[in-house]
């Protein structure tokens, strides 16, 4: 494990992400441009003091899970996720696609649903998978597709509009 380059690493990674990217809101008094040690943990799920033994280098050798919760909390790329794992001591998981994410009840309940457009999509918004009625009406989704639900007007029993999200 490379303390000090995984220190450095994660560091580079929390200033490097505003607030409003990670779904938080700007603080009114904010010293950081970039996300704050408190929202890494909250996002990650992990406690604020393990962050700052990561950040200075004295922690032991991160699980698979929390490198894992710290590449989604820090919204890595695949090449960055590899790159955290490698600094931790450990293999990367193999990347093989975003379907393999989805739980297989979940798969299981969208084959369920026959003729009714669903997907499911992850925290950051990414198509994780798809029922046939949604590839045909909609397409086949990529990964980087955000879609969010309006609705055309303010009254009541209105049905959602999905639209991409700018």
């Amino acid at each position: 494990m490379r303390r000090d380059e995984l220190a450095d690493f994660l560091r580079r990674r929390r200033a490097a992400i505003r607030p409003a990217e990670a779904g938080l809101t700007d603080g009114p008094r904010r010293r950081t441009a970039g996300l704050r040690r408190e929202e890494v943990a909250m996002l990650a799920g992990m406690s604020v003091d393990y962050v700052v033994r990561l950040e200075q280098g004295r922690s032991s050798q991160p699980s698979t899970q929390l490198l894992a919760a710290l590449a989604r909390a820090l919204r890595l790329s695949d090449d960055e996720r590899a790159h955290l794992f490698r600094l931790a001591g450990h293999q990367p998981p193999p990347v093989t696609g975003p379907a393999v994410l989805a739980r297989a009840g979940l798969i299981r309940m969208l084959d369920l649903l026959g003729d009714t457009c669903a997907m499911v999509i992850s925290d950051l918004g990414e198509v994780l998978a798809q029922n046939r009625a949604s590839i045909l009406l909609s397409g086949r989704a990529s990964t980087s597709r955000r879609w969010s639900s309006t609705s055309r007007n303010n009254s009541a029993g209105s049905a959602p509009v999905c639209r991409k999200a700018r």
